[in-house]
């Protein structure tokens, strides 16, 4: 989830924002995590997803459906993802309201409860980043710097310094740095143990 002591958007808009990378993540790297109902349901039970649920095939493929289209975001200039928001809040008939529920205090819903899951997702995804594109921020919008990985993350960070998706991403990262500085220095300290010594 979202982690940190100062927030950089409302917190609604943090998690609405991380929500949307984990879900992209879902489908990138040639992996499938959204197989099937069972991988929704726990993906959404996660994320503490509320509302009304349909929970059949069409409702999974609306959703993976939604994936590659916010995944462009992470690579559109401010103009084109605008362009995007407003026709992902367009396409539901978004209304944006005030809402109060479970254990969250007052932030924004522009669905209804009982709208289509993936309108819900859309929605809330598009709200968080019209608060990107309007506060010039998509520059946090990145993608793991870690080799082997494409995950997308969004860089909450007071001084944007984040460049891993993952704890696991960055510590993995360092220790193959440590490693490969470890091995050149000890291939230095052979190559001069050696060396003939110069005659005196």
């Amino acid at each position: 989830m979202v982690k940190g002591v100062k927030m950089i958007f409302a917190h609604d808009t943090e998690v609405a924002l991380a929500h949307a990378a984990a879900l992209v993540n879902t489908g990138r790297g040639g992996k499938e995590l959204l197989p099937g109902l069972a991988a929704l349901d726990r993906f959404l039970a996660d994320w503490r997803w509320t509302g009304g649920r349909a929970r059949d095939q069409a409702e999974l493929d609306a959703v993976r459906r939604l994936r590659p289209r916010l995944e462009r975001l992470w690579e559109m200039t401010p103009d084109a993802a605008a362009e995007l928001v407003n026709t992902l809040l367009r396409e539901a008939s978004a209304l944006p309201q005030l809402v109060k529920h479970d254990s969250w205090d007052y932030h924004l819903h522009a669905t209804p409860p009982d709208a289509p899951l993936a309108d819900r997702m859309a929605v809330e995804a598009a709200m968080a980043f019209a608060d990107v594109i309007r506060s010039g921020q998509l520059g946090r919008l990145r993608v793991c710097a870690a080799e082997n990985c494409d995950n997308v993350h969004v860089d909450l960070s007071k001084n944007r310094s984040r460049r891993f998706c993952s704890v696991s991403c960055a510590n993995r990262t360092n220790v193959a740095a440590y490693r490969t500085r470890q091995a050149r220095q000890l291939a230095g300290a052979e190559g001069r143990s050696v060396l003939p010594r110069p005659a005196g």
